[in-house]
């Protein structure tokens, strides 16, 4: 299985990289995931990933009406949150050059560093 757990042999000056992107639009994110894919294959870096997490879907249940009169009607509203994690193997500042990218509005990017 491959992933950040696996063993993985790594050079001197490199680092265990874990990219998190979260985001509400999937498109956008996808989008960001190949723009990063890319450019760590353009630097030669090796790349796990994107690995797809479950989605996250938060539901309200609220009545339509605002006094309580009338019959009872009510509207479901639901929020669906895609996860992405992609994994790199490289210098902590070639990655400031990967990250750099035009990251789309709407999704959230955290970067792990696991040094070993």
């Amino acid at each position: 299985s491959s992933g950040i757990n696996a063993e993985w042999p790594l050079r001197p000056g490199s680092h265990r990289i874990r990219i998190t992107l979260t985001s509400r639009n999937l498109k956008s994110l996808e989008k960001v995931c190949t723009d990063l894919i890319n450019g760590a294959k353009q630097k030669d870096l090796d790349v796990v990933g994107p690995v797809r997490l479950p989605n996250k879907n938060l539901k309200i249940t609220t009545r339509k009406t605002p006094c309580g009169e009338g019959s009872k009607t009510w509207d479901r509203f639901e929020m669906k949150i895609h996860k992405r994690v992609i994994d790199l193997k490289s210098p902590s500042d070639t990655v400031k050059q990967i990250t750099s990218i035009s990251i789309e509005p709407g999704v959230e990017v955290e970067v792990t560093i696991a040094d070993s």
